[in-house]
């Protein structure tokens, strides 16, 4: 079902804070506890006790993802002139690189005005820009606050490993893989081993629970090394190597795996485990023996962003569906991100939304959905969405754009953009900070490109200009 509401914004601050300057990103590093640093050094300047970010978000300023107002940058002057716009953007928009059919939407974060469209509303695969989407509605759902909890209970005779579904729990040593920050295997079994212990039990027998999650495990695409198979129980996202983003070859067994190395951890630690590892189902009463839980969701969406995690994707939308009361399966998820969107006022005509990641071709959104999804996520009234933008990675510098923007190029550091890629369709979706100091928001979308390489430059010309122009 597709429904039509206008988007209000305050015409207030453009969030101009997410332009992050060269040196400030070659001296702090992108990352630091899930949050990029100089972004929270700008958070926490800005952000003040008793201040509306703080209400909105609840969290204090040295954890906050992002406030309202990331800056003290201004909207100054009149709208970036359509004409100018308009001028530069459809010479880049004639490139044959962008394949036969193409789209372009820009909107002025602080007014929701659209300073120009082409093809705005027409539906095309989005590839994994759809992640934006997945994003918003799992924060809409949820909050940046959310974390998901792995946890061990007692089972009828012995104990059971309980998957919540985060698909960041790492079995990694601290410093690898995952990083310390993500919930750990190892400190799971550190805290039922002792639990275990303190009551006098040093043998037990394991089972293991990931019935949380419902339907086909497997994504329609079949075998993939983008993706591990559904589950809302494994470690280090299933991947048979010490990778830890980008393709790997992936368990078929996510959850028996998880819980085999368990076992293998409780066994270092002293406990002797009975019998083989089985699956099994905990009862909802049963007593709990220890537990961990995952980064905040703000954390998980902005790795999901930045890399384009297509597994945390998934699970960011199976998460929805729980929230929202539906089955956390492809279908059910897809129900409750779809009604997440509508409830934030988005352009849903054409919008079908079939997986969480954008690796489902029948995918469908249009470039004003992109573009008005980024503007409501900068608006001051929606602090929960946040993640959304500071998740999108920095042209030069980080995650799917790090490679590209080389030195010197137009747009470096200046935009940030959440990336998609199919086999002929390439889109680019995010955010800029125009000469006068306007934050826009831009979605551009390609299908039937013959040639990736040059359909990226493209958009990042394309984005670019959108940078530079007004």
């Amino acid at each position: 079902m597709t429904q039509r509401r206008t988007v209000g914004f305050a015409a207030a601050s453009a969030v101009a804070g997410f332009v992050i300057a060269t040196g400030a990103v070659a001296a702090a590093g992108p990352w630091d506890g899930g949050q990029r640093k100089a972004e929270r050094v700008r958070a926490a300047a800005a952000v003040r006790p008793g201040s509306d970010a703080l209400r909105g978000a609840g969290r204090s300023a040295g954890t906050i993802t992002a406030p309202p107002v990331l800056g003290a940058l201004r909207a100054r002057g009149a709208s970036t002139p359509r004409e100018s716009l308009a001028g530069t953007l459809e010479p880049l928009l004639g490139d044959s690189a962008l394949g036969s059919e193409h789209a372009a939407s820009v909107v002025d974060a602080a007014t929701g005005e659209q300073l120009y469209g082409s093809r705005e509303r027409t539906a095309y695969t989005p590839a994994s820009t759809v992640k934006l989407a997945t994003a918003a509605a799992a924060l809409a759902a949820l909050g940046p606050d959310h974390r998901i909890e792995t946890t061990v209970v007692a089972g009828g005779d012995g104990i059971v490993l309980v998957g919540g579904g985060d698909p960041t729990l790492t079995a990694a040593p601290p410093g690898k893989g995952g990083g310390p920050r993500f919930a750990s295997l190892a400190d799971l079994a550190d805290a039922t081993a002792r639990s275990l212990k303190a009551r006098g039990t040093t043998r037990t027998r394991l089972a293991y629970d990931a019935s949380r999650y419902s339907g086909p495990a497997r994504h329609p695409i079949g075998i993939n090394v983008n993706i591990a198979p559904v589950s809302a129980l494994m470690v280090d996202e299933g991947r048979l190597d010490d990778s830890n983003r980008g393709p790997a070859d992936r368990t078929a067994e996510p959850a028996a795996d998880a819980a085999r190395k368990f076992a293998d951890l409780l066994r270092e630690r002293g406990v002797e485990i009975e019998g083989d590892v089985a699956e099994g189902r905990a009862d909802a009463k049963a007593a709990r023996v220890a537990a961990v839980a995952s980064a905040p969701l703000a954390d998980l969406v902005e790795r999901a962003l930045t890399y384009s995690d297509n597994d945390i994707a998934e699970a960011l939308a199976r998460q929805t569906a729980l929230a929202s009361g539906q089955p956390a399966s492809f279908e059910g998820a897809a129900r409750a991100v779809t009604d997440r969107l509508a409830g934030l006022g988005l352009p849903m005509e054409g919008v079908r939304i079939a997986d969480g990641s954008g690796l489902d071709r029948a995918d469908q959104v249009s470039a004003a959905f992109l573009a008005r999804l980024l503007a409501r996520s900068a608006d001051p009234r929606a602090p929960r969405l946040r993640p959304v933008l500071t998740g999108l990675p920095v042209a030069g510098f980080s995650g799917t754009l790090r490679d590209r923007y080389p030195r010197e190029s137009a747009g470096r550091a200046a935009v940030r953009a959440k990336t998609g890629t199919l086999t002929g369709v390439n889109t680019l979706a995010g955010t800029a900070v125009t000469p006068s100091g306007r934050l826009v928001t831009f979605a551009f979308m390609a299908s039937g490109t013959t040639d990736a390489d040059a359909a990226q430059q493209a958009l990042d010309k394309l984005a670019a200009a959108v940078a530079s122009t007004g």
